[in-house]
């Protein structure tokens, strides 16, 4: 890997690597820690066979939630076509308050409001192209853009039969059955615990995004789909927040979009739950 490290950064004046560390995790890219001959450490991710603009858009979701995050976010040093480089966060074990701030900071990424949903770019959850038209109503953007967009895929690549389709396009086509009208905010987009990371210092940080202006409540949802994060994160959030007390009673909906795309990513294994949530809500 050295070589092929040295290859992507020495030509932007990055310097020698005197030690790499590979970093498992990830499902999607290759993921190295990097020291130079500089001093300095920094995170390689790389993936020969992304979009063209992968990590472009990767990039565009770190910078706007730096903007507006008090949590911390990995600054981006460099992104092209096939690789992104940004600062080493290092790894740690959580502090005392480690939850009680996520819970807070997330409830202060999603107080920043915007008119229209969507985001500036297109940009991809996993591997996953997330179409993020701006749009001003957040039913039509999650009917037209999460849900119905990842149905017909699934039904193209004949990963659901055309009664699934069906009836998650009559899900799709009443959100407002069960979604009460919220305002667009700033979420992270593919949020679950491998996608929170622990620094050197103990603190939580953001990282993985998948950003675009959507439902809080869609945020929340996924931190409950793959194992909740701990109690003190939620109770934390809510107190600071004015989220509905119910959300929960909502989450297999926002999940639905998860579910398909992982379904899309990963295979069968997940067509059990997709027909949970569908047998639910139709």
């Amino acid at each position: 890997m050295t070589q092929l490290a040295n290859n992507f950064l020495v030509p932007f004046g990055y310097g020698e690597i005197l030690h790499e560390e590979r970093v498992g995790g990830g499902c999607i890219n290759d993921c190295w820690r990097l020291l130079l001959d500089s001093g300095e450490s920094h995170f390689l991710k790389v993936n020969d066979h992304a979009p063209v603009d992968f990590f472009t858009a990767e990039s565009k979701s770190l910078e706007a939630l730096a903007e507006q995050s008090l949590l911390r976010i990995p600054t981006v040093l460099l992104a092209k076509e096939n690789f992104i480089l940004m600062e080493d966060l290092g790894v740690g074990l959580p502090n005392l308050n480690y939850w009680k701030t996520l819970g807070e900071g997330l409830a202060s990424l999603h107080s920043c409001k915007n008119s229209n949903f969507g985001f500036l770019i297109d940009n991809y959850c996993g591997s996953t192209l997330q179409r993020n038209p701006t749009i001003q109503d957040g039913f039509e953007f999650f009917k037209e853009h999460r849900l119905l967009t990842l149905s017909s895929e699934a039904f193209d690549q004949k990963l659901i039969e055309e009664g699934d389709l069906k009836r998650i396009e009559l899900i799709a086509s009443n959100l407002t059955n069960w979604i009460p009208t919220q305002s667009p905010v700033l979420i992270h987009g593919d949020l679950w615990s491998g996608n929170v990371h622990c620094d050197r210092d103990g603190n939580p940080c953001l990282v993985d995004p998948a950003a675009y202006w959507g439902w809080a409540e869609a945020d929340l949802a996924m931190t409950e789909l793959f194992g909740n994060f701990n109690r003190e994160f939620y109770e934390s959030y809510e107190s600071v927040s004015d989220i509905e007390k119910d959300w929960r009673e909502r989450s297999p909906l926002y999940n639905l979009y998860h579910l398909l795309n992982h379904l899309i990513l990963f295979g069968p294994s997940y067509l059990g739950n997709i027909r949970s949530v569908i047998k639910r809500f139709t």
